[in-house]
Parts: C-alpha cells; structure tokens; sequence
C-alpha cells in the first residue's frame, strides 16, 4: 500500500503543490478568486472530467467580467475535439493554439509549449510539471502522475510570469510591463523564473542545472521522467560524482512512452559505472521534474534533462533558493524514494542479456536521432529567419 506522499509545506509566499486532488483544488481556488485577469498556458488539455472541471471555471470567471487567456499547444492538445474548442471561444475565452501542426508558413513539430503557468490577477502564479487531465487528478481505479508545482504568491514574479505569457500569446512584449531589479527575496527566500527557448536565445535551465550541479558539495536529488541529458549535462554529473557528491535519480519505472523507457535503461550502465545512486518510481506513472541541491537550492517546472528540452522546446522552471524549502522538500523526496525500487549493478546486469542490452541500445539510438530531428526544425526554421 501506498503512503501519503501529499506533504504540503511553504517558505512565506511560495508552497509546494502536489499532482492529484491538491493541485486541483488549488488551481480551481485561485480561477475562482480571479478578479480582473487570467493568463493560462499549458501543453496539455484534455476534454475529460478534470478538463471539464477547470474551463467550467475559466468560463465562470468570463461571466464575472475577468479577462481569460487560454493558449494550448498544438500537438499537446491535438486531440480536442472542434466542438469543444468551439464552446472555449464562444463562452469569452480568448484562446488560441500554439503552433498548429498545420499552418500557412510551418510544418514542424520540434518547437512546443511546453511549459505550464497559470497567473492569476498578476499577483498569484501556479507553475510546474502537471497538465490538465484525469491522469493527473488520479481517478478511483488509478494513482495520479507523480509530479509537482508551486503556488507563488508574490507580485513581482507574477507580473513578470504575466509579461512572459502575454508575450507567448500575442507574440509581442507587453506594453506597460518593466522588469523590476529588486530582489523577490523575503527573509531569505530568493525566486527565480527560468526559461529555456533557445530560439529566444533563452538557455536558463539548463545552465542552472549545470552550474548548481557543479558547484554542488555534498548531495543532488533529481526527479525526472524523460532523462536523457546531453553531453554538457552528462559531464557535469559525473565530475560531481568524481567529487563523491552523492547523487540520487529519481527515474519512473513505468513509463508513458516505452522507446524512451528503453532508451533510458540503457544509459543506466554509465549512470551506476560512476555511482549514482537509481530508484525507479513504480506506483504511477512519474512525470515530475524537479531537482534540490545541497538542501539549499530547489527547481521545479516543465524541464525535463533531454536534448528536446534543452534545445527546442519552450520550457519554464523556477529556482527556490531556501534552505527551508529545500530541506522540507528533500524530506518528501526521501519519503518518494523509500517507496520506490532501487537499481543496483548487480540486479542490473543480472536482468539484462545480451538481447535486451541491443534493443536498449536500439531504443537509445533512435531516440536521439528524433530528437535531433526534431530540433533541427526549429533550428532551421530559425536560421531562415535571419537569412531574410
């Protein structure tokens, strides 16, 4: 039997959301405080129970005269029907698809909106890992995804995540917004909001990573569902090794998308050749991405260490740098770990022969050249752009 996993905790103005019933209690709560505007952006939505619930409220929120943005990505959420889509615009929702597979000057695939942020009133943000469907919520049969947000109250950073999103849907800066130099520190809590678009030139995550990684001394904790790090990534993780920083990978065991779940097993060999310590999570599907460092420094968001996220997608994290938030965070995390299957060198060779080790290594290899592929898109599409 499962434990409850569900440890609420906060740092002032910043609290750690679980997947399932806690964070859609709160995402409804906050839309249903909403007072004047709402910007909303997620990769997936689906016309299910849980998808239902949060535009019923979004809708509720129109009739109140709050100002509703709703941007969708178009392959995440490819598979809403046309009558939905069409009750979203016709009941006030302003809304629109990021990308669409199909349109007059693109055809690609490589470039998503990954990230999912909801900013309430711009004083209220929720952002993190977890889409808006059933399988998040958790359904009598069935677990939720394992995943984690945070619910930040705090003016700065939501006004800022409000330009960021105003900027996605529109596709221009916002026209009163000015980035503030003051610290959104309070009583040492310091929040950062991280973006990976590298078509922006925005590469924050990902040298966050590094460099947290790098600088560690003594213990990395990492969540992640998709985990296949690049070379920049890779390197850094071993170097902390080599400094006997012990380092633990939460990684699912079961997976939504089994090519990858193989193509991962076979990076565990260098992964336990240099001591680092594997749990696979196998209660549920696990999708969070999250990391604490040295129990001082946390992140949490939509990032996942691939070369997807790293180098094509639209991506947002934040990075909590609380010694308070990181240790009660890292207590969860050990609570995650006590449940979860440890992988040792012994166990896997013994479970892999030769023939299961070449389809690893098969998985592997056309997993990275898809995501090479797919990031060549965007790529391209990019160096079109500054050639005209």
């Amino acid at each position: 039997m499962m434990q409850n996993t569900t440890t609420n905790f906060s740092t002032e103005n910043v609290i750690l959301v679980h997947s399932g019933k806690d964070f859609f209690d709160r995402l409804e709560n906050i839309i249903n405080e909403a007072r004047t505007e709402i910007h909303f952006q997620i990769y997936i939505l689906e016309n299910d129970a849980t998808g239902n619930r949060i535009v019923t409220a979004l809708k509720k929120a129109v009739a109140r005269k709050v100002e509703v943005y709703l941007l969708l990505d178009g392959l995440g959420s490819r598979s809403l029907p046309d009558v939905f889509v069409k009750e979203i615009c016709s009941s006030g929702i302003q809304f629109r698809f990021f990308s669409p597979l199909l349109s007059s000057n693109s055809f690609y695939f490589g470039r998503r909106l990954h990230h999912k942020i909801v900013v309430i009133d711009a004083e209220t943000a929720l952002i993190g890992g977890i889409n808006v469907a059933e399988k998040y919520e958790g359904i009598p049969t069935e677990k939720p995804w394992l995943d984690y947000a945070v619910l930040i109250k705090n003016t700065r950073i939501a006004r800022e995540l409000q330009a960021i999103c105003y900027y996605y849907f529109f596709k221009k800066k916002h026209p009163s917004f000015q980035k503030s130099k003051t610290d959104s520190a309070e009583n040492q809590t310091k929040i950062s909001i991280l973006q990976n678009d590298w078509l922006r030139q925005k590469n924050e995550i990902q040298r966050s990573y590094i460099k947290s990684i790098y600088t560690a001394q003594s213990e990395i904790i990492i969540v992640c569902s998709y985990f296949l790090p690049g070379k920049k990534l890779t390197r850094s993780l071993k170097k902390a090794a080599q400094r006997n920083v012990r380092i633990r990978l939460i990684l699912s065991g079961v997976s939504d998308v089994p090519l990858v779940k193989e193509a991962i097993n076979y990076y565990y060999a260098f992964l336990l050749r240099n001591n680092i310590e594997l749990y696979e999570w196998n209660q549920s599907i696990l999708h969070g991405k999250t990391a604490v460092v040295d129990q001082k420094w946390t992140t949490i968001g939509s990032f996942n260490l691939n070369h997807l996220s790293s180098y094509a997608s639209i991506e947002m994290n934040v990075g909590i740098d609380s010694k308070a938030f990181a240790e009660n965070y890292q207590k969860h995390l050990e609570t995650i770990i006590a449940q979860c299957d440890p992988i040792t060198s012994e166990a896997f060779q013994t479970q892999n022969n030769i023939f299961t080790r070449f389809k690893q290594w098969g998985s592997y290899y056309i997993v990275r050249f898809f995501e090479i592929l797919l990031t060549y898109l965007p790529y391209n599409r990019f160096f079109k752009s500054i050639l005209k």
